[in-house]
């Protein structure tokens, strides 16, 4: 008589043995499929290797490239712009360091910049474009015509072309007393800060950041579009200059670039970031000045990386 204990035994001996047998077969089916698991794995790692050295080939390009922009930016706009004046005209999300780049080149092309102020979050806010219109049209100076369809840009740009541009002989088309009420009544407003003395200029370079963001970008990139649009209805020549994303439908570039009335008058740089797109801001101008217009930069709607360099 088999004991309890002995037939317990005997079934765990032969689970034991199917278990084994179970392994051993997994081991021998699996064997092909893990061989060729290992041999797409190392395809990967030799792919992913040489993808990082094309990177870092491309990264040291790039470098090089940026370098040699930057070594050349002075030398390439040296006396293009002899004589010329510029009012320039940032965002308040514009980068300091673009601004201050871009102005040393426009002084090492002879020109002189006139004007500078900043338009705040409110010039551009949605929620307060009643009360700047009104203000605008309180304080354009006499003489100085608004469009009769007109939004908070397109009356932004004809004020401020009244009172910070001069006419093609370079004679101010304000009065001193009412150009300054104007800008006084603006900074008053909330919706621009000035630096410095404000004097009327020719051209107009409007430095902008990069995509806007905080609600309604969409809207707030328009204003600056329409504001530049309009200058140019008074100027030699008007750039909008931004930074990577200014290019997409929430930046002032990618607004210009979207309209083809603004694009086929207004130039516009998308990568202010970059040596290259500094030197296109200001060749730009030069282009704008001699009665050309382009889109510049890396981004979507670009025509060129910078405008052709013209031999005088």
């Amino acid at each position: 008589m088999i004991s309890m204990r002995s037939h317990i035994v005997s079934i765990a001996a032969v689970f034991l043995a199917l278990a084994l047998g179970i392994v051993l077969g997994a081991t021998k089916v699996q064997s092909p499929i893990l061989v060729g698991q290992q041999s797409n794995l190392t395809q990967i790692t030799d792919q992913r290797d040489q993808l990082q050295q094309q990177t870092d080939d491309l990264t040291k390009q790039v470098t090089a490239g940026e370098k040699f922009a930057d070594d050349i930016a002075p030398l390439a706009v040296r006396g293009t712009l002899p004589k010329a004046s510029v009012v320039l005209i940032s965002t308040v999300d514009a980068d300091p360091g673009d601004r201050d780049a871009i102005l040393g080149l426009l002084s090492r092309s002879g020109a002189t910049v006139t004007s500078q102020i900043q338009l705040t979050t409110d010039f551009t806010d949605p929620n307060r474009s009643a009360d700047l219109q009104a203000l605008l049209a309180k304080s354009l100076p006499s003489g100085a015509t608004i469009p009769e369809v007109a939004s908070s840009g397109t009356m932004a740009g004809a004020v401020l072309g009244s009172v910070l541009l001069t006419d093609k002989n370079g004679k101010a088309t304000a009065k001193a007393d009412e150009a300054t009420a104007a800008l006084s009544a603006l900074s008053t407003g909330g919706f621009i800060t000035a630096s410095g003395t404000q004097s009327p200029g020719r051209l107009v370079l409007v430095l902008t950041g990069g995509a806007a963001t905080g609600g309604s970008e969409a809207d707030r990139a328009t204003v600056v579009a329409d504001m530049a649009t309009q200058l140019k209805q008074a100027a030699g020549g008007v750039v909008v200059v931004g930074r990577s994303g200014s290019d997409g439908a929430t930046g002032a570039v990618g607004a210009v670039r979207s309209d083809a009335s603004r694009s086929g008058a207004v130039s516009t740089v998308d990568d202010a970031q970059a040596s290259t797109g500094r030197l296109a801001a200001v060749l730009g101008l030069v282009e704008q000045n001699g009665g050309g217009v382009g889109q510049y930069g890396v981004g979507d709607g670009a025509q060129a990386p910078i405008p052709a360099l013209a031999v005088n």
